[in-house]
Formats: structure tokens, C-alpha cells, sequence
């Protein structure tokens, strides 16, 4: 079919191993943890350690994690994705391409499948709420050296957050209001964000900032007496991260007298290792051990019809006067 508008869309995302093996993972990390957008260590000090110690010690372990929650399509992350990729094709009149910033489908292979298909313009939606230089930033950069040395690009929109999107928080509340009217409200609500270094922040970064504003929203949305609570998850090595820490947090509340708990991942647009495995399975069974009674993960958007229609309103508002 020709495309007439000449107009596509990229989605892009984080990306993930292609196999749920330590060679398939370690290749991934090496890729993620090379970006100095993720990590800005000193490159003489970062690689020998990094491909030293890191990989060799890593891999094997969180392979074995990804396989915990590795399902019959493929990774949880991926297949979420392509799920939404296709969904948002049926409710918009442009070519919808995946893309991820590290491992395939790469940006540069989305890129090039939608000037195949015509596309002269394309809008690049990272599926990243909340802006952070280590996520929204990471995918500008990929796409930009992607581009190095073509004789020819197309024209590019750039969507840099949605934290604060009216149809982005209806959906999370939805998603919410529905898990409560299935099965009861809790003590707390915690909203689990995954987390960056503080000095990332503290040096302009706008994420916590982004963060905190979704976590206001969403409580003025749900206008409920449910307490609700902001914490950051899935921090790595020993400098200080956005705190209050999630597992801390978790361990903590039963002894606040917090017993019943439900947890949102709002900065995830997918479900992925960060959800099912850290916060469905290794807090909930910190939660339970340190005395709760009741852990309930609420799953990220995914392709739920809400979400799906709030990426076509940001399309049909990014993409006016193409």
C-alpha cells in the first residue's frame, strides 16, 4: 500500500538479549554498559572492569534470571513491544517500526524499514515517560550515529517525555482502578520507578523531578485514601542512587504496620526483567519475609487499548502540519 503522507513512526525502547543465555545476555550488557550515557566511568577504568570482572560474573546470573521469566515468543520486553507496535498500527494511518537502542531490532534497521516503505518523515516516540539522559537521551544519540554517513535522512520529531500526559496518567490509573476492583485496595500503593545515580540528578538530570510530578498526578487522579508512595528500583554498583530504595522500602513497611501492598512500575511502558522478576518475585518474597501479608504487582501498560490510544493521541499531536 503507498504511503501517501510519507510520514512513520519509531518506537523505541531499551532492548534485551536475544536469548535467555550468559552469551546472549553478556552481549547485551557489553553493548548497554559501553554507553557512557548509562555509565560515564572513565573508559581505561570502566572496560578492563567491566569485561574483566562485570560480564564474566554477571551474565550467568541474570541469564538465569531472564529465564525465570522468559516466555514462549521470546523476552517478556520484546514481545510486549511488538504487541504494541502492532496494536498502534491498527488505530493510526502510518507504518509503525520497533526499534531498540541496544541488541536488535536496531534503531538504524527501524529507520531504514520505514524509508523503504515511503516514509520521508518520522516521528520517534521513546517509550520512556519520564526523561532521563540514560534512556531518552541514549536513544537520541543512537539515532543520530546511526545516521552518520547517510547521503540522505529524513526529517525527525523527537518526543522527549510523557510524564506528565493527561491520557498517560488516566491509563495508569485505570490500570490501577481496574486491579482494585478485582481484588480489594491495599494498605499503600508503591509507585517503583527504576532508579539512576543521584549525582545524575543532582547534576540536571530531570528524571526525579519527572518522577515525582507522575506519582502526584496519578494520586490527584485516583483521588482515593489509599496512602501512595514514590521509590526507585534496580540499582547498580556501590555510588548512592535515587532514594528511597524499593527494597528498603519493602523490608521497612510491614514494620510500619504496612501489611497489604500493591506495586506500579510506571516509568516501564512494558513488562520486562525489571518487573516480573525483581519486583514481582524478589520483593515480593522480601515483602512476605519481613512480615507482610499481601504483595500485589500490578503489570505495566503493555498493549492494553488505553495506552495503545494514548500513543495514537501523541502521535496525531506530534505529527500535525506533516
Amino acid at each position: 500500500m503507498e504511503n501517501k503522507n510519507k510520514t512513520g513512526v519509531l518506537l523505541a525502547n531499551l532492548g534485551t538479549p536475544e536469548a535467555p543465555t550468559a552469551k546472549a545476555v553478556s552481549a547485551f550488557l557489553s553493548e548497554f554498559l559501553h554507553d557512557q550515557r548509562v555509565v560515564d566511568m572513565t573508559r581505561w577504568l570502566w572496560c578492563p572492569l567491566l569485561h574483566g570482572i562485570i560480564l564474566p560474573v554477571r551474565s550467568p546470573k541474570v541469564a538465569k534470571l531472564y529465564q525465570s521469566v522468559w516466555m514462549e515468543e521470546g523476552s517478556p520486553l520484546m514481545v510486549y513491544s511488538q504487541r504494541q507496535k502492532a496494536a498502534l498500527e491498527t488505530v493510526i494511518d502510518m507504518p509503525v517500526e520497533l526499534g531498540m537502542t541496544y541488541g536488535q531490532p536496531s534503531i538504524l534497521s527501524a529507520i531504514e524499514s520505514l524509508q523503504a516503505q515511503g516514509c520521508e518523515r518520522i516521528l520517534v516516540l521513546p517509550l520512556y515517560p519520564q526523561y532521563s539522559r540514560t534512556t531518552t537521551a541514549a536513544v537520541f544519540d543512537k539515532l543520530a550515529k546511526s545516521m552518520k554517513g547517510k547521503p540522505v535522512i529524513p526529517e525527525f520529531r523527537f518526543i522527549n517525555q510523557y510524564y506528565d500526559d493527561k491520557a498517560y496518567i488516566d491509563a495508569l490509573a485505570q490500570s490501577v482502578e481496574l486491579h482494585w476492583d478485582a481484588n480489594g485496595k491495599p494498605d499503600m500503593l508503591v509507585c517503583s520507578y527504576h532508579g539512576i545515580p543521584k549525582r545524575y540528578a543532582d547534576n540536571g538530570d530531570p528524571y526525579r523531578e519527572h518522577c515525582h510530578d507522575t506519582t502526584e498526578r496519578l494520586i490527584a487522579r485516583l483521588n482515593t485514601d489509599v496512602k501512595i508512595k514514590t521509590t526507585f528500583q534496580s540499582r547498580f554498583g556501590r555510588e548512592e542512587w535515587l532514594q528511597p530504595y524499593t527494597d528498603k522500602t519493602l523490608e521497612q513497611l510491614p514494620k510500619d504496620g504496612v501489611k497489604r501492598v500493591d506495586i506500579i512500575s510506571p516509568a516501564f511502558s512494558v513488562d520486562c526483567l525489571e518487573t516480573l522478576e525483581e519486583i514481582a518475585e524478589q520483593c515480593h518474597d522480601s515483602f512476605m519475609e519481613a512480615g507482610g501479608e499481601a504483595f500485589r504487582f500490578i503489570p505495566c501498560l503493555n498493549d492494553a487499548p488505553a495506552h495503545i490510544d494514548m500513543m495514537r493521541q501523541l502521535v496525531e499531536r506530534y505529527t500535525q502540519g506533516w
